[in-house]
């Protein structure tokens, strides 16, 4: 399982494909991404100032939510029922590949541990899978510039920072605690080149894995 969208089951990605051959998003039918997640970040800092875990909060689209949602509703409990089975796949799938997380201090990526703390839900019609991605190490952040992205390797899903509404853009990037840090989230630069090869590839071609690396995000803080 090396795609994004292979957390989500059979039938929902059969139905998510259906609506992109049937030209419900004509933007996306004949080129990656064929859907986004906002994701929101909060950096849980200890007493000490240490680094313990990046605690994220994943918003499928809403084309995507609504197969989700239409799907999981027709399973054995429910809707509620179906959201927490999707929890625990959503889990399984991504602890292979580090919740396509990258976590850079300084010049050292950084190593992450097991996720135990996690859940899905339903919010504003769309599904949102809310998690706490722990360090193998607690590391100190005073006086260090910390980054990291987060992103589907084949670029399946585009990953951005969410903005709702008034709510600037680097509101979903936070620090806990009482440590003095600047936050900001640089887009993604591309090179035009590829920006065309993602354009040519189609809803089911495989990307080569870490194209989505170039149109990643990277949330910044830096400490003082």
């Amino acid at each position: 399982m090396n795609r994004l969208h292979d957390l989500f089951s059979i039938r929902a990605k059969r139905a998510w494909l259906a609506i992109l051959l049937l030209g419900l998003l004509p933007g996306l039918a004949l080129a990656h991404p064929h859907g986004w997640i906002d994701i929101r970040v909060r950096l849980v800092v200890d007493d000490e100032g240490r680094l313990e875990a990046l605690h994220q909060a994943w918003r499928m689209d809403p084309f995507y939510s609504l197969v989700l949602l239409e799907e999981l509703s027709r399973t054995e409990g429910g809707l509620e029922a179906g959201l927490d089975r999707l929890g625990g796949e959503i889990r399984g799938n991504l602890a292979p590949f580090d919740y396509f997380t990258e976590i850079r201090l300084g010049e050292e990526r950084l190593g992450l541990g097991d996720v135990s703390e996690y859940t899905v839900m339903e919010r504003g019609g769309r599904v949102e899978f809310i998690f706490l991605l722990p360090l193998e190490t607690t590391q100190p952040l005073n006086g260090q510039t910390l980054q990291y992205k987060v992103f589907d390797p084949t670029y399946y899903l585009e990953v951005v920072h969410e903005a709702e509404g008034e709510t600037p853009l680097d509101d979903a990037l936070l620090v806990s605690g009482e440590l003095g840090c600047s936050t900001r989230i640089v887009p993604a630069n591309p090179d035009p080149e590829l920006v065309m090869q993602a354009a040519m590839l189609d809803v089911t071609d495989e990307a080569e894995p870490g194209l989505g690396r170039h149109f990643a995000e990277t949330g910044v803080v830096k400490c003082e």
